[in-house]
């Protein structure tokens, strides 16, 4: 036992004797400078026959980069002493980092070496990097007047996120928002969105393969409350949130706009006015696209219900009448996903409200519907077609949850000219060069009966 114990504890100085480490270089993903990181981890090993002493543990640049390091317990400041690794140990290390603004645009690499200096004389080093990213960040902000946000810097949103009060309008034109946890859009007032993508602000990856910007429910999402009345959205991305788009009593346009992968809710309307044209809904626990007691039009758009975390996902399209009307006309939409029926209309008992609907060249998962007047020419798709739903797409890595939603051109729908198809020609804009509701547009709320 005494042998044992000696060898055990026995310490060599000699420069043949060296540690190992589970990573020579600790890469962190982008940062935002000032945000502090999450935190890798590496293991220090002793692999040799004798135990080996560490002298010091130190960063280069001593306190310079942002780094922050422990070392088996004790943390680095700026420099750690006296640690022992006997043979077959090992220690765990801890880094973080948070980093300066650059003053530049584009993410800049920030870098240090974590240096470890043996008794022997021997230095080992560890590399530690990352990019850095200045953002603007916004924490709770109340726009009480007209107010627009163009940066070519990402904007960082925390707390409650943003809220827009009554008679104000915010625009958003040209930006990448980057949703803490719990934020979100509340809108009282008005939203316009233009060349916009929201989305969470988690840059880091859940497991070496998945990134955060691929798990949902990364940020609270939009609300468009009833004072709201000029809602549009043109050529953005929502993604990730938890209710994607919510509206309530309200009037909203989306034009050439993905929703995708949210937790709850992709867009979900009640009792508003909802014009949807050249748009994708795709990936939703609950329904990718929803309209309770709406006036809605869905033109040339792609409702992909291949929701991965859970069986139990809603439907690509449901629409139901309440105290108001439900009016519904689509046309050259798509509508697909995993169950064998993924569009569901829904009349209230003792509503005592029109119901009403119209589908036209259309693909739809539904089980057929022998009404000639309100379906024309629409495809049916079941599971026993040769080119079924997620064969319509480019993409669909369930293992990696990537993505691609454009029409395969092997699709059905993409030889009818149905989904969402490029854009034949530049919208309208006005003289301020903004995106124009489209010549017609009341007279085509009128829903065909």
């Amino acid at each position: 036992m005494m042998t044992a114990c000696t060898d055990n504890d026995s310490f060599s100085s000699s420069t043949g004797n060296r540690l190992t480490f589970s990573e020579d270089t600790v890469r962190f993903d982008t940062v935002f400078s000032t945000v502090p990181s999450s935190t890798q981890t590496f293991w220090v090993r002793n692999e040799s026959n004798d135990g080996i002493r560490i002298v010091t543990a130190r960063l280069e640049r001593s306190n310079q980069s942002g780094y922050r390091v422990n070392v088996d317990g004790t943390y680095l400041d700026p420099v750690g002493s006296d640690f022992e690794v006997r043979k077959g140990d090992s220690l765990l290390v801890f880094v973080e980092v948070t980093t300066r603004e650059n003053h530049a645009d584009e993410p800049q690499l920030v870098e240090d070496n974590l240096i470890f200096q043996l008794e022997s004389g021997v230095q080992q080093r560890v590399n530690l990097r990352t990019f850095s990213w200045d953002a603007i960040r916004l924490d709770s902000l109340v726009v009480r007047q007209d107010t627009m946000i163009e940066t070519s810097r990402p904007v960082v949103i925390y707390g409650d996120g943003i809220r827009v009060e009554e008679n104000a309008t915010l625009t958003i034109r040209n930006t990448t928002l980057y949703f803490h946890d719990g934020a979100g859009i509340t809108a009282y007032g008005n939203v316009v969105a233009e060349n916009t993508l929201f989305r969470g602000d988690r840059l880091d990856r859940m497991f070496d393969y998945l990134p955060y910007d691929h798990i949902s429910g990364q940020w609270r999402g939009i609300t468009l409350h009833s004072h709201s009345g000029d809602n549009r959205f043109f050529n953005c991305e929502i993604r990730n949130a938890v209710d994607a788009l919510m509206c309530d009593s309200t009037s909203l346009y989306l034009f050439n706009t993905v929703v995708h992968n949210s937790s709850g809710e992709g867009l979900s309307a009640r009792h508003s006015d909802v014009y949807v044209e050249y748009c994708q809904f795709s990936n939703t626990y609950g329904d990718c696209l929803s309209f309770y007691g709406c006036e809605a039009i869905v033109e040339h758009s792609t409702l992909a219900q291949f929701y991965p975390f859970s069986a139990n996902r809603g439907a690509a399209l449901r629409f139901a009448n309440t105290k108001l009307p439900m009016l519904l006309d689509c046309r050259w939409t798509l509508a697909t996903g995993y169950a064998d029926d993924v569009v569901m209309g829904e009349v209230v008992e003792n509503a005592d409200s029109l119901f009403d609907y119209h589908f036209a060249d259309c693909m739809l998962r539904t089980p057929v519907v022998e009404d000639s007047l309100r379906f024309e020419r629409v495809i049916w798709e079941t599971p026993k077609d040769s080119v079924q739903g997620k064969e319509h797409f480019v993409l669909v890595d369930e293992e990696n949850l990537i993505y691609d939603f454009a029409l395969d051109s092997i699709s059905p729908a993409f030889q009818n000219g149905i989904g969402r198809m490029p854009i034949p020609a530049e919208p309208d804009v006005n003289a301020a060069g903004r995106r124009t509701l489209p010549v017609g547009w009341a007279q085509r709320r009128h829903i065909k009966r």
